[in-house]
C-alpha cells in the first residue's frame, strides 16, 4: 500500500526534482504540493497525509514553525523529512532527534532510504499521544541545537589534507577552488595541486571548511565561491560554473540548487 505525501517548498525546481524522485522509487503517491508554511498547515489539515517533505527555509511560517502550528492546533502529525540545505551541524541536528532529512541537491539513493524508513514505521506507529508528545520534545531539542550552532563561531580558515604523489599536504582552505566525488573518491583541486582527500563522503569533507565560502553546488561537487570565474548559462535554464583552476573545469549546478546561485550573485 503506497504512502500519501505532500511537497512542501518554495522553489519549484526542488519541488519537481523531489516529485521526479518519488515517481521514480514509487510507493508513494503525492497527493499535493505547497509553496509555504501557511499552505503546509492547511495541506496537512486538509489531506492527512502519511508524510510530508517539508522544506526548512520559506518565507514567513518556516518549517519549524510549521510543526508548531501543527501541534498547537492538535492536527495528527504525519511523519516530517525535513529539506535543508543546512550545513552538517544542523544535518547532525536532525539525525541526533531522529526526525528524518533529505539534504538538498536530493539524492535518489536518500530518497529511497526515507521512503522505506517512512513505511516501517506506518506498519508499527506509536500511540497518536505519544506520538505528540515525542514529537514536541524532539522539536524543542532540535531547535536549541540549530539555535547553538547558528550562534556557534564559524570555522576558521584552516589546513586540508591532501593526498597528492605519495605525499600528504596541508593544503590551505581558501585555496581549494573546488572538491568533487567519483566512485567513492574525493578530488581536490587548487590551482597549484590536484589530489584526494582520506574523507568518505562531501558532507564529511564539507564540515572541515568553512559554510560561508564553500557551497554545494551539485551531489558530486563542493565548491568556493571565491574561485569561480564565470557563470555559463546552460541547457534550460541551467547553469555551469567555470572556475579559475588550471583546466577552467565547468561544473553542473543542480536543479535545485539554481535559486541559491541566483541568491550568491544576485543573477
Amino acid at each position: 500500500m503506497s504512502l500519501t505525501a505532500l511537497i512542501i517548498d518554495d522553489e519549484p525546481l526542488a519541488r519537481q526534482e523531489l516529485q521526479y524522485l518519488l515517481e521514480r522509487a514509487g510507493g508513494v503517491e503525492v497527493l499535493a504540493q505547497g509553496t509555504n508554511g501557511i499552505e503546509a498547515v492547511e495541506l496537512i489539515r486538509t489531506h492527512k497525509p502519511d508524510l510530508v517533505f517539508l522544506d526548512v527555509q520559506m518565507p514567513g511560517l518556516d518549517g519549524f514553525g510549521v510543526l508548531k502550528k501543527l501541534l498547537d492546533r492538535k492536527v495528527p502529525m504525519p511523519q516530517v523529512v525535513f529539506a535543508t540545505a543546512f550545513n552538517q551541524y544542523a544535518v547532525r541536528a536532525f539525525e541526533v532527534n531522529a526526525i528524518d532529512y533529505l539534504l538538498k541537491p536530493f539524492d535518489r539513493k536518500r530518497v529511497m532510504q526515507t521512503i522505506e524508513k517512512a513505511q516501517a514505521r506506518r506498519i508499527a506507529p506509536p500511540e497518536s499521544a505519544g506520538l505528540a508528545l515525542e514529537t514536541g520534545a524532539k522539536l524543542d531539542a532540535l531547535l536549541r541545537l540549530v539555535e547553538e550552532q547558528t550562534q556557534a563561531p564559524k570555522a576558521s580558515s584552516g589546513k586540508v589534507i591532501v593526498r597528492a604523489q605519495s605525499r600528504l599536504l596541508l593544503v590551505d582552505q581558501r585555496e581549494i577552488c573546488f572538491a568533487s566525488i567519483e566512485e567513492g573518491t574525493i578530488s581536490v583541486v587548487t590551482k597549484a595541486v590536484e589530489g584526494h582527500s582520506n574523507c568518505r563522503t562531501l558532507e564529511e569533507l564539507m564540515d572541515q571548511l568553512d559554510p560561508e565560502t564553500f557551497w554545494r553546488a551539485h551531489r558530486s561537487y563542493v565548491v568556493n565561491i571565491q574561485h569561480i570565474r564565470e557563470v555559463v548559462p546552460w541547457f534550460k535554464s541551467s547553469y555551469q560554473l567555470r572556475m579559475d583552476d588550471a583546466q577552467k573545469t565547468e561544473i553542473p549546478v543542480s536543479r535545485a540548487q539554481t535559486k541559491r546561485l541566483r541568491e550568491l550573485f544576485n543573477l
